[in-house]
């Protein structure tokens, strides 16, 4: 009989069986004790350092298209610089988070170990600049200025500078072919801030922490298609920053191109004629207050008739683009943001504001017209206009007796169009107006435009002021305390203003309407607006969007999107309407307030229309507005606090005529000398290698006038003081 037991197991066996259970609950509770460990008591620390093995992004900055004038010479493009860079995650794996390399670096460069260590410092709440606010993986550049001999050293010695980099790199650069700025017209860039990535991650044009974003003007308003697309590769880095592998890269593609419709050798030329106009006015005496003239700003706007495209766009003061490339400077950008500068950031073609003066008769006549006055009917021009117990004097007080509406433009005479405003004002129903009342003189500057964006392809255009019946109840509402508290019945004149402003600031009152019949009193414009106007009457009564951008290019040329004028209405007069005022328009340049600048025009080829204003604000001296326009091009001048329309701006403008057409002072042509007698039609060619064969821009020679014979002198036509009648 066998003594071996059922299960077959001997005592050896169950001894080892034993052991093996013991091993394994064992092995069990320290694999659960180690889980516990890792998961529970520690397990926020591993957390964290998981969370610290990500991919990083390194983007490579696309190359910014260039803003071309409209023959393709470049007003905006990009300087290939030598780029000095620092690698911040090479430099912290060393152990004295590079700054040892930094400091040598700082000696081949001229600056300071300080300089460059706050080049590559992290910006953050407690940092002050300067730092780095892009991505702590992206290299981040010491300068973009450095020289040949330098770039040389650093990649020669690359031993020495493990993490440093020197490489060609485009930066943006504001040519100025000519010596034509273009300031405000163009823009310029700043670095994209936190806000702006965040609300358009989501958009088909997202931004990048690296890019640069355009802050005005065309930088701005075509910045999507400029910046093009970046480069990006993406790494896996642990938390300490140390790169794992590459685990995606996709290649960047360049901006595209905006051709404008900016002639730069027009845009040198009103630049320079602006100026000039202002320094003369400077000279000269104003009658009135007994100082020199101030002529603290100006702008000029040189429109395509027929198409509202913008041809030049001159501000006063103006600035250098080229003041932001790499970051502006705080010494520089409080100056450009001073009063003492007297603002040169502000595009005063767009967001200039003040009264038209004589200009705005045109909207007068045809608000004549639409309430039933005749343009041929007689109307009395008297030295001035009474009102009450209050006196409206015509310039220089001059009377004409009897003339017509045309008449009247073309001597600016005052007292006609105050007589209008008056009997219109009365017609609707004076200080007891009608329910609905007809209101011309309003619903016709409205209706030619004005007090509204004209919507013109850059941004932050104003939208002028037109005093209506409505405005006067809201800007009576929200000045109402203020007034009352500051006026007083017997006091100065402006507590006198006050005063009565408190008791019927909200009521359209008879001194209103006349005031505003010529352009004066609360109504504000701007001189994109006026040449809108004016170029709607020159093209026979189309109201164009002004723009300065006429197409965008890829950057091999193959693709082009021309950008098409766009109408935003018609004039509210009829055809015979807008002959009348092209006919005393006309008469204005020939035997009218501007006859006087252009004495020699060759009227017969080239027929040139004209209307001068002067417009008066309380506290300043008189601002001078000169609108013309020819069948090709309409150029508005105003000079703050200059004088008189045609004695400030006059000259300047027949200047700018005088080099489109390649006139000389006695009207003779040569159009080997003329720089564009009609307007740019073709677009420039951009080969497929992205080059440009842009044609060259010399700088602005102004003609030297002959000086006048004694019988331009005896006609008055020549001159000098800038006090002639408006």
């Amino acid at each position: 009989m066998s003594n071996i037991p059922e299960t077959g197991r001997t005592p050896r066996v169950r001894i080892r069986l034993v052991i093996i259970q013991v091993l394994v609950f064992s092995l069990l509770l320290t694999l659960g004790g180690r889980l516990w460990y890792l998961q529970v008591r520690n397990g926020d620390e591993y957390a964290d350092e998981a969370n610290g093995n990500h991919v990083q992004r390194v983007v490579d900055p696309a190359v910014r298209g260039s803003i071309l004038d409209a023959r393709g010479v470049p007003l905006a493009d990009n300087q290939t610089r030598l780029v000095v860079s620092a690698s911040r995650t090479e430099l912290m794996k060393m152990d004295d988070d590079g700054d040892a390399v930094l400091t040598r670096l700082a000696g081949v460069l001229g600056m300071t170990p300080k300089e460059v260590g706050n080049k590559v410092r992290l910006c953050n709440d407690e940092t002050p600049q300067p730092c780095w606010n892009g991505s702590p993986y992206q290299p981040i550049p010491i300068t973009d200025e450095a020289t040949p001999r330098q770039a040389l050293q650093i990649r020669e010695r690359a031993e020495e500078f493990p993490g440093i980099t020197a490489e060609p790199t485009a930066v943006r650069r504001y040519a100025a072919p000519g010596g034509a700025q273009t300031s405000q017209v163009l823009g310029y860039l700043s670095p994209v801030t936190d806000e702006e990535i965040k609300a358009a991650e989501n958009t088909s044009s997202p931004f990048l922490r690296s890019d640069q974003v355009g802050r005005s003007g065309l930088e701005r308003t075509y910045d999507k298609y400029l910046r093009g697309k970046a480069g990006v590769t993406s790494y896996e880095v642990d938390k300490l920053g140390r790169v794992m592998g590459k685990t995606q890269a996709d290649p960047g593609t360049p901006g595209s191109n905006v051709v404008t419709s900016i002639d730069a050798r027009v845009q040198r030329v009103a630049e320079y004629e602006l100026n000039e106009a202002m320094k003369a006015a400077r000279l000269e005496t104003d009658k009135i207050t007994g100082r020199k003239y101030e002529a603290d700003s100006g702008a000029v706007v040189v429109m395509e008739s027929k198409t509202g495209r913008i041809v030049s766009m001159a501000s006063n003061p103006d600035y250098d683009p080229n003041a932001w490339v790499g970051g502006i400077s705080g010494k520089d950008y409080a100056k450009l943001t001073s009063k003492k500068s007297n603002y040169p950031l502000l595009n005063r073609a767009i967001q200039g504001q003040a009264p038209p003066g004589s200009i705005f008769k045109v909207v007068s006549a045809s608000a004549a017209v639409r309430g039933g006055h005749p343009f041929d009917g007689r109307y009395n021009c008297s030295s001035s206009y009474s009102l009450g117990n209050r006196s409206f004097a015509n310039f220089e007080s001059k009377g004409y007796g009897p003339i017509s509406l045309g008449r009247a433009l073309e001597v600016s005479c005052n007292t006609v169009f105050y007589a209008l405003g008056h009997s219109e004002w009365k017609k609707d129903g004076g200080n007891n107006p009608k329910k609905n009342p007809n209101d011309w003189f309003y619903k016709t500057a409205r209706d030619f435009g004005l007090g509204k964006e004209t919507g013109i392809d850059l941004p932050n255009e104003v939208s002028g002021r037109i005093p209506d019946r409505q405005w006067k109840k809201d800007f009576w509402k929200a000045n109402k305390d203020a007034w009352c508290k500051q006026g007083k019945k017997n006091g100065d004149y402006a507590e006198k203003i006050a005063f009565e402003n408190c008791l019927e600031g909200n009521r359209l009152k008879a001194g209103d309407s006349v005031n505003y019949a010529i352009g004066q009193g609360d109504i504000l414009v701007t001189p994109i607006q006026m040449a809108a106007v004016y170029s709607a009457i020159s093209n026979g009564g189309t109201l164009y969007d002004p723009t300065v951008g006429k197409a965008v290019v890829s950057p091999d040329g193959k693709q082009v999107e021309e950008i098409k004028p766009k109408s935003h209405g018609k004039l509210p007069v009829d055809d015979k309407t807008i002959a009348d005022l092209n006919k005393a328009l006309a008469g204005v340049a020939t035997n009218g307030t501007a006859a006087w600048r252009f004495g020699g025009w060759p009227h017969d080829k080239i027929p040139m229309h004209a209307k001068t204003g002067t417009a008066q604000v309380y506290g300043k001296q008189t601002t001078g507005w000169l609108a013309t326009y020819t069948d090709d091009y309409t150029i508005v001048m105003t000079i703050s606090q200059g004088g008189t329309g045609s004695g400030s701006a006059g000259p300047a403008v027949r200047k700018i005529y005088d080099a489109i057409y390649g006139l000389d002072a006695k009207g003779n042509q040569n159009l080997k000398k003329a720089l564009l007698p009609k307007p740019q039609a073709k677009l420039p060619k951009i080969q497929q290698d992205g080059s440009i064969d842009a044609p060259e821009v010399k700088p602005y020679q102004p003609s030297q006038e002959e000086p006048p014979t004694e019988q331009e002198l005896a006609a008055g036509l020549s001159a000098p003081a800038p006090w002639r009648r408006d």
